[in-house]
């Protein structure tokens, strides 16, 4: 994999966590698990899904730390 399609995968975790903070900014909360829509929340689903793409680089399986 090069390291363009490298960067990918960490630039959507950038814009995933930027967006999470953004929503927890605006909600006034300093966590997720706070929110009264923390089940089924599409923003924090984004989130954990850019992080297992992040760390698994799009691979199935195992995650490189």
């Amino acid at each position: 994999m090069s390291t363009q399609e490298l960067k990918v995968y960490e630039e959507r975790l950038d814009a995933a966590l930027l967006n999470m903070q953004a929503c927890q900014k605006e909600k006034a909360l300093k966590s997720c698990s706070l929110c009264e829509f923390y089940i089924g929340c599409e923003t924090r689903r984004a989130y954990v899904q850019a992080v297992y793409d992040s760390m698994s680089k799009g691979e199935t399986g195992g995650f490189e730390f």
